[in-house]
C-alpha cells in the first residue's frame, strides 16, 4: 500500500532538486510521491488528482507556488502546502505561512529537514481528515461499511460511537492501541480495522505474552541461515508475512524492555534486521497492538517505555466491558444461542425475558467471552423449547460468592460493616438485601428471588412484610 494514501506532490523547476527530494522522502518510506517541473502542469494535476501535501517553489516561470497555492486553499482547503524558498526570499515565507503553509524550506534544502516537515504536515493533514470524518459520520450517526463489524455483535450507542471512529483511522498508516478488559473482542476490533483499511496484505496476529528478547526478535523479524545453532535455512519473520497488510501484536503490556527497543525501531524507521543479518529490510506493515493492562501505570514503574507508549498511541481505541454496555446482551444471547444451536445440531431454544434481566446484575469479570461460554453451556442442557435459568445461575452464583472476583461491585446498598461501626439488625441487613436483588433484577420478582436463593413466594411476602425473613 502506497505511503501515503495520496501523492506528494513536488513543483519545481529544477530536475535536480525534484529527484533529490523523491530520492530522500522515498528512503524514509514515504513513497507515493509525484514530480512536477511546471506550474501550469502542476494546476492541471490537482484538478483531476486529490494530493495529501503540496511542496511548492515560490519562483517559477508561468505559474508561481503562490498562486498554485492559492487554488489548493480555494479548492482544497484541507490540502497541506510547504513552500521552498531562497535565503533572500524569506518575507514571502513568512506572508505565506500567515495565508496558510504549514511550513517553509529554504533552499538548499536541509535533507533531514525536508522529511521531518513533510510527516508533520502529513500527519496534521490525516488528522484534519480523520476529524472530519468522524464529525460527519457523529452528526450522521451513520457507518460507511458496517459490514466491517459483522464480527462484533453490538447495539449500544457506545459501541456504535467506537465503530464510527474506527472507520476515521483505519486507512491512515500510523500504529493503533486497542485496551480493554480480557474478553471484550479485542482481536476482533482489529480484524475489522485490517479489513476496513482496505490494505492488500495478510492480517497476521502474534500473541507476544511470555516471549524473550531472542524468540521476540525471531518471530517477528524471522533469521538467517547460519543466526544460531539449528537455523539451517532462513525463515520470513511475521512482519515480513504481514507486508502490504496488519500485523496484530496482542499483550503489548507485556512484552520485555529490550524487545520494546526492537519494536520502537520498527514503528520509527520502518526497517529490521533479521537475525544473523546485516542489512536492514523495509517494512509497509501496519502495527495494531492491543493490551488488558494499565500502560501509564508500567509507564510509572518503568516498565514500559514511554516513548514507545506514546508511538503506539497515535490512535486509541478503548472498548468498553460488557457490564458497562448491557444494551449489547440481548443481541450477543441470541447469536450466541444461534451458534451453539447450530455447532450442536439442534433447534435454537427461545430466550425467556427474565433472563436479561438476570444477566443485567451480574459484573462479567469474563466480558463477552464468559457470556459465549455461559450460553453454549446453556444450550448445550436445554431439553425443551426454552433455555433454563438455572446454569446462568450457578455461575452468577459461584462468581458472587467471591468478594475478590468482583472488584467493580459496589457492596450491598445500605449495609457498611467495620470493626468499630455499629452492626446492622437483622431486619436492617433482610430489607436491604431484598432492596439490592430487585434493584439488580430490574423489578423482576422471579430473577431477584433466584438471586437471593428463595423463592419467589417467600420474597413476595418479603416485599409485602418488610422485616420478616421467609424460608
Amino acid at each position: 500500500m502506497a505511503c501515503p494514501e495520496h501523492p506528494v506532490l513536488i513543483v519545481d523547476d529544477e530536475v535536480s532538486l525534484l529527484r533529490a527530494c523523491s530520492d530522500t522522502l522515498f528512503s524514509a518510506g514515504i513513497d507515493n510521491v509525484v514530480t512536477i517541473q511546471d506550474g501550469r502542469e502542476a494546476l492541471e494535476y490537482l484538478r483531476r488528482t486529490e494530493v495529501s501535501l503540496a511542496l511548492l517553489d515560490v519562483h517559477m516561470p508561468h505559474v508561481s507556488g503562490e498562486d498554485i497555492m492559492a487554488v489548493i486553499k480555494e479548492e482544497r482547503p484541507g490540502t497541506p502546502v510547504i513552500i521552498l524558498t531562497g535565503h533572500n526570499d524569506l518575507e514571502t515565507a513568512v506572508r505565506l505561512m500567515k495565508k496558510g503553509s504549514a511550513d517553509y524550506l529554504v533552499k538548499p534544502v536541509e535533507w533531514s529537514k525536508l522529511v521531518s516537515s513533510v510527516t508533520l504536515a502529513l500527519e496534521m493533514g490525516e488528522l484534519a481528515r480523520q476529524n472530519s470524518m468522524l464529525k460527519t459520520r457523529l452528526l450522521d450517526d451513520s457507518l460507511e461499511k458496517p459490514e466491517a463489524f459483522t464480527a462484533i455483535v453490538a447495539s449500544s450507542r457506545k459501541m456504535r460511537s467506537i465503530f464510527q471512529y474506527a472507520e476515521s483511522i483505519a486507512r491512515a498508516p500510523w500504529p493503533i492501541l486497542v485496551t480493554g478488559e480480557t474478553g471484550v473482542g479485542k482481536e476482533l476490533m482489529a480484524c475489522s480495522l485490517h479489513v476496513l483499511s482496505e490494505r492488500k496484505g495478510k492480517f497476521v496476529a502474534v500473541n507476544v505474552a511470555g516471549l524473550d528478547d531472542t524468540l521476540f526478535a525471531d518471530t517477528l523479524f524471522g533469521h538467517r541461515k547460519g543466526a544460531f545453532t539449528g537455523a539451517d535455512q532462513n525463515r520470513a519473520g511475521m512482519i515480513e508475512q504481514a507486508g502490504g497488510g496488519t500485523l496484530f501484536l496482542d499483550e503489548i503490556g507485556d512484552l520485555g524492555l529490550q524487545s520494546q527497543v526492537k519494536l520502537l525501531r520498527l514503528l520509527q524507521e520502518r526497517e529490521y534486521y533479521p537475525l544473523g543479518a546485516d542489512v536492514p529490510k523495509q517494512s509497509d506493515a501496519r502495527v495494531i497492538v492491543a493490551t488488558h493492562r494499565d500502560i501509564p501505570a508500567l509507564v510509572r514503574q518503568e516498565r514500559f517505555r514511554k516513548d514507545l507508549y506514546y508511538r503506539l498511541k497515535a490512535h486509541h481505541i478503548h472498548i468498553p466491558p460488557l457490564r458497562d454496555r448491557p444494551e449489547d446482551i440481548p443481541a450477543l444471547v441470541h447469536h450466541f444461542a444461534e451458534e451453539a444451536a447450530v455447532t450442536l445440531g439442534k433447534k435454537k431454544p427461545s430466550i425467556p425475558r427474565e433472563l436479561y434481566d438476570l444477566l443485567g446484575s451480574y459484573h462479567f469479570p469474563g466480558n463477552v467471552r464468559e457470556l459465549a461460554s455461559m450460553v453454549n453451556d446453556a444450550v448445550s442442557r436445554s431439553m425443551g423449547g426454552t433455555v433454563s435459568l438455572s446454569s446462568f445461575r450457578d455461575v452468577i452464583n459461584a462468581e458472587s460468592a467471591d468478594p475478590s472476583s468482583n472488584p467493580h461491585g459496589a457492596g450491598i446498598a445500605g449495609i457498611s460493616i467495620n470493626s468499630t461501626g455499629r452492626i446492622p439488625t437483622l431486619k436492617e441487613a433482610a430489607e436491604s438485601l431484598v432492596e439490592e436483588a430487585m434493584r439488580r433484577a430490574n423489578g423482576n420478582q422471579a430473577v431477584a428471588a433466584g438471586l437471593l436463593g428463595i423463592t419467589r413466594t417467600a420474597l413476595n411476602k418479603r416485599l409485602k412484610k418488610p422485616g420478616k425473613l421467609a424460608d
